[in-house]
């Protein structure tokens, strides 16, 4: 039996190659996501600790002073928090678009896998029908020759 070969295995080889490259800027981003959802959590931890000390400076002395500058600091926190949300939500949207791209490397290499497959079928069929024609010709080789050899 002679051996397959896929005319289109470097082409296949790329599309898997593109797929391995899309798996890893993938993974890259959703790492990137959770440093970025991990600062933000601690911007909110941090923020909800001066709040936290600014009630705890209303309730304590009127120290108009330190009760400003304690405000003051509770909406720079805010605005951290903010600028960190919408960081997060732009790695969140990075991480979708890779997700689609992956899904997209991940189609074409299945496309080019099933194309092989069906390659790799039509090649058995072609190989049963090449032997299969050998062996019809074999007995009629044979018929003839012990036809022959009665007459």
């Amino acid at each position: 039996m002679a051996r397959f070969v896929y005319s289109m295995q470097n082409i296949l080889s790329m599309k898997e190659k593109l797929e391995e490259q899309e798996k890893n800027q993938y993974r890259q981003t959703v790492i990137r996501l959770r440093e970025e959802e991990d600062k933000l959590e601690e911007c909110t931890a941090r923020r909800e600790m001066a709040e936290l000390d600014l009630t705890e400076a209303v309730r304590d002395t009127l120290d108009i002073e330190e009760i400003r500058k304690k405000e003051n600091d509770v909406e720079i926190l805010k605005m951290y928090e903010k600028q960190q949300a919408f960081i997060v939500e732009q790695w969140e949207e990075e991480v979708r678009k890779a997700r689609e791209r992956l899904n997209e490397a991940m189609k074409e290499r299945k496309i080019h896998e099933k194309l092989k497959e069906h390659a790799f079928e039509e090649f058995v069929l072609e190989e049963n029908r090449k032997e299969q024609k050998e062996i019809d010709e074999l007995v009629s080789y044979r018929f003839g020759n012990a036809k022959n050899d009665l007459e």
